[in-house]
């Protein structure tokens, strides 16, 4: 099928939802039956979302609950209509010129499932097939180079209800590439697998990206897809972009600390700290202190460790581990920064 450049540019994005709320008790309760007495309230789901994402990369979008991601997505795939701004995909506006664009692009939802539940795989790949239009050479090409990827020989004749939540999104992850899309937006395609089913799945969205040159936008709670994958992250938050950097960057304007583990072949030194440095509650033979690179180097801080001493002579050093945080306390020490306010 054609390519296209799957650019996609979000400007001043707006989307708000009428909710109807019932407040307590049996009799209001009651009123709230009648339409023309229910009470509503309107949620701002976004609230003028801009960001550009050029082709051939990998960009993840994170965001608490409630933040405003899936109408993100949802929008990009032509699902709902945005009350204001502008959003095109590789030039085409997803709502206006729906058919045309979900022609051009693969979405995995992962707690929902685009196969036929009680066909077998293969029928799903089948019908897929006819709904857009494949031609039969490449979707030869495309089905047997998936297949291998995937290893989704071994349950291709079974029925999708059958099989175990692992195989269910690699199959769904083969549905979505059968046309060849340039664009992939997956959403939570990890959700809910175990630790090598995980691996796989980030190992074959990793060789897509890189082979194919395939744009892919990532939105997930397992923030170790986000660093396993993602070059840049867009952070939204109560409806608007928060962040939108390189994993790195924010990892170093959020949390830029370290942390350094020490063992001795004895007592730990007794050690003056410098500024910028932090003992931790620690046993035995061991030291632990948080320091901030930007205050004193880790060279310089071993250095202070390798010469201290007490009363007695310095306990030789056995080894030491420098880590950095965690991107879960990364991004959970940012959403604390931009907590929305009263």
């Amino acid at each position: 099928m054609p390519s296209f450049p799957a650019r996609i540019v979000v400007e001043d994005l707006r989307k708000s939802y009428r909710v109807a709320t019932r407040p307590p008790g049996s009799r209001a309760g009651l009123a709230a039956w009648l339409p023309s007495r229910r009470p509503w309230r309107t949620i701002a789901a976004l609230r003028g979302v801009t960001f550009t994402i050029e082709p051939g990369t990998i960009t993840g979008l994170i965001g608490p609950n409630g933040a405003g991601k899936s109408t993100v997505i949802k929008i990009l795939s032509g699902i709902l209509r945005p009350e204001s701004g502008r959003v095109t995909v590789g030039g085409l506006v997803p709502w206006a010129q729906r058919l045309r664009h979900v022609g051009r692009i693969g979405v995995v939802f992962g707690q929902r499932s685009q196969l036929w539940w009680d066909l077998p795989v293969d029928d799903g790949f089948a019908l897929l097939r006819d709904i857009y239009r494949v031609p039969p050479p490449l979707y030869r090409t495309r089905r047997t180079r998936l297949v291998e990827t995937l290893r989704l020989a071994d349950f291709l004749d079974q029925p999708v209800r059958q099989l175990s939540l692992g195989q269910r999104m690699r199959a769904e992850l083969a549905a979505a590439l059968l046309h060849a899309p340039p664009l992939l937006i997956l959403d939570e395609p990890t959700i809910g697998l175990d630790a090598p089913s995980k691996l796989a799945i980030r190992a074959f969205i990793r060789d897509l990206n890189r082979q194919d040159g395939t744009t892919i936008l990532l939105t997930t709670h397992d923030m170790h897809d986000i660093e396993a994958l993602a070059e840049r992250v867009i952070v939204i938050g109560d409806g608007r972009v928060l962040a939108d950097s390189p994993f790195e960057t924010l990892r170093a304007t959020t949390l830029s600390g370290r942390r350094l583990i020490a063992s001795f072949d004895g007592p730990p030194p007794t050690l003056a700290l410098p500024e910028g440095v932090t003992r931790l509650p620690a046993t035995g033979q061991t030291l632990a202190l948080d320091f901030d690179p930007a205050r004193i180097a880790a060279p310089d801080l071993i250095g202070l460790l390798t010469q201290a001493g007490g009363s007695a002579a310095p306990s030789p050093l056995a080894d030491v581990t420098i880590t950095r945080p965690s991107i879960e306390d990364v991004i959970s020490r940012f959403y604390e920064h931009h907590a929305p306010g009263p």
